[in-house]
């Protein structure tokens, strides 16, 4: 740490800005929060309304596994993560007076399942750590001045210019603009010779062209414990139809492989506990109405009748539908459009930074959290990503460098 208290600027107040805020705040810097919004933590309000995810209770080595990039550093990443786990996500909480539970499947939640009180105790902390958070202000451009980087920052009074020591890039990726994502930087740092991957959907649905007839029976349904593979990956979970496609984890799981296919597809198995065979023994001499057999005898649900009745037409076999029940093949068009996804992919390169987030072209900028290119599974996975990224860069930009020459 440097004997002079280090004057640093976080650009973006999402989790992992407000986390780089914090460590570079206990070093005894003096530390200012830019965000373009009214108010901080919009995001991680919107990610919450549901049940906050803020880790995943999983062992470390399958943790890591769930973290994928273009050119993702194995090693940095796990050091990365090691230095602010899912152990150290929980003390964290509980440090702000929050307990936390995990479910069976390994997420970790709030004991009230929300995020605003977690904001709350988190914003009222920093503050009195002395932060100074600059609501409506939208970062412009930055350049080197000497030692320091001068910021070019917009609020309504007009454009003015700020030096720092060190500035956390923290602008998130681009689902969700309505909460500040908007991807804007973009062209900023392309002009400073940083690569940036493209942004493209992440964890997101998934379209079908769905006839109005499947769209009218299958809407809203879910589809309960199935498998779903693509290719030889499998995630099981939980799906529901909606008007445009397919939403849930497995799905969400499954993007990044589903992206690279120039005809992405699924295929289902809509009785993972049940062989082919078993099926049609419970079929038993039904020779007639097979859809309205299978939901009766095989519990199978009308959305997932209308998805292969669309698909498959109609059935004339208890063998033909059993064989398709444990195999459905459904295409799929595309993703959701970015702006409404929960998350992106892509983000600045990582040839672009160095061991402890600093963009090597640009001396003291340091990236954290969904701008740089690495992309995980809901389940807490991403909110643990952007703590442990905006920890690594609060401390390095307060010149705490655990990583460096490691």
């Amino acid at each position: 740490m440097s004997s002079t208290p280090r004057n640093i600027a976080i650009i973006g107040g999402g989790p992992a800005g407000l986390r780089a805020a914090e460590v570079a705040a206990a070093t005894g810097a003096f530390v200012t929060v830019f965000d373009a919004k009214p108010s901080v933590g919009r995001k991680f309000l919107v990610a919450g309304k549901s049940g906050l995810n803020i880790t995943n209770s999983a062992d470390f080595e399958p943790f890591v596994e769930q973290y994928s990039g273009k050119d993702l550093p194995d090693d940095q990443w796990r050091k990365q993560l090691a230095a602010f786990d899912n152990t150290a996500m929980g003390k964290w909480a509980k440090s702000l007076g929050i307990n936390t539970f995990a479910t069976s499947g390994g997420k970790v939640f709030p004991e009230t399942k929300k995020a605003a009180p977690i904001l709350r105790r988190w914003v009222q902390r920093l503050r009195e750590m002395g932060v100074d958070f600059q609501m409506n202000h939208q970062w412009l451009d930055l350049q080197k001045k000497g030692e320091s980087i001068e910021l070019e920052i917009e609020c309504k009074e007009g454009v003015f210019n700020q030096d720092f020591d060190a500035i956390v890039l923290a602008m998130g990726g681009a689902s969700w603009p309505k909460t500040g994502s908007t991807g804007k930087w973009v062209p900023i740092l392309e002009q400073h010779g940083i690569t940036v991957e493209t942004l493209q959907s992440a964890n997101c649905g998934w379209e079908c062209d769905w006839t109005d007839e499947t769209r009218i029976v299958a809407e809203a349904c879910p589809l309960h414990n199935i498998h779903v593979r693509v290719g030889e990956e499998l995630q099981i979970g939980e799906l529901l139809i909606t008007r445009y496609g397919l939403e849930g984890a497995p799905i969400y799981a499954l993007a990044q492989t589903l992206r690279r296919m120039a005809a992405p597809e699924i295929v289902i198995d809509f009785k993972p506990t049940f062989t082919i065979e078993r099926l049609v023994h419970k079929m038993e001499s039904a020779r007639k109405d097979f859809f309205k057999e299978a939901q009766l005898r095989w519990k199978l649900s009308m959305g997932a009748c209308a998805i292969i009745r669309q698909l498959y037409g109609e059935i004339d076999s208890a063998q033909q539908l059993a064989k398709i029940v444990k195999a459905c093949r459904i295409p799929l068009s595309g993703p959701r459009p970015i702006d409404e996804v929960i998350s992106t992919s892509g983000g600045v390169a990582w040839d672009e930074l160095d061991a402890n987030l600093m963009l090597k072209k640009l001396p003291n900028v340091y990236c954290a959290g969904e701008m740089i290119d690495w992309e995980a599974p809901t389940g807490g996975f991403l909110m643990q990503g952007c703590f442990a990224t905006g920890n690594s860069a609060g401390l390095a930009a307060a010149k705490v460098q655990p990583y460096l020459n490691t």
